[in-house]
């Protein structure tokens, strides 16, 4: 039986400063399977994004290879991995990025809009996904007219409209007060299925001490702790 989601292989990722490389990830290797619930921690600097970006394919490793359900991604072009990205990993940010001419309903739809679904089942769905975070009364709300934490929750419905097998949130509750912070958390708890897995990005302790395990990056090199 295949768990595995994504595996990094010897990863580095450098990049090119005044008159000199600099080096942010070296040699990282992890695996990422079903049904886990990680967070990843690190000093503001550290990579934590760049390594969320290797993950969800924004992004090209310096070195090492990437796989996704066990096949490389190394030699794939672009459109292959775009391919991956719109089914198959999703990414919530701390800037939500929600299109501001839109509406909830809208907003929350467009993912499938844009994997060629047809705007009634988009709609459909984006009705169902949004109800899923207790925003049935918001549906025709636009971003201006929603909370940071009602923001931030339609973003995750619509991080979860293609049914990834991983979802990415790079940190999702960084502007969020306490109280809104855990209700977006307990979220998550709710979400990870044994089908599906969970890599979230935090400063915050208590939250990151709630993951199955973390991930702690410093200096260019990751540390799993609470094995």
């Amino acid at each position: 039986m295949n768990n595995e989601i994504i595996k990094l292989s010897k990863i580095s990722k450098s990049f090119l400063g005044a008159n000199k490389k600099i080096s942010v990830l070296k040699n990282i290797n992890i695996t990422i399977n079903k049904g886990e619930l990680i967070s990843l921690t690190g000093p503001s600097g550290s990579g934590k994004s760049t390594l969320l970006h290797i993950i969800g394919l924004l992004d090209q490793p310096s070195e090492g290879e990437v796989f996704y359900n066990k096949k490389s991604l190394s030699l794939t072009n672009e459109d292959e991995r775009d391919m991956v990205r719109k089914k198959g990993i999703s990414i919530i940010y701390q800037q939500n990025n929600l299109l501001a001419d839109f509406d909830a309903l809208e907003n929350v739809a467009i993912p499938l809009l844009n994997n060629g679904v047809s705007w009634s089942e988009s709609i459909k769905k984006s009705r169902e996904f949004l109800s899923s975070v207790n925003l049935s009364d918001r549906l025709n709300h636009f971003p201006t007219e929603l909370s940071g934490g009602e923001q931030q929750r339609v973003a995750v419905a619509r991080a979860l409209i293609t049914e990834p097998q991983l979802i990415l949130a790079d940190e999702p509750t960084g502007s969020l007060d306490r109280k809104t912070a855990n209700e977006i958390f307990s979220l998550f708890l709710k979400l990870k299925t044994k089908n599906r897995s969970i890599l979230y990005a935090t400063h915050n302790r208590e939250l990151s001490n709630k993951a199955d395990y973390k991930l702690n990056i410093l200096d260019g090199n990751i540390m799993k702790e609470n094995e």
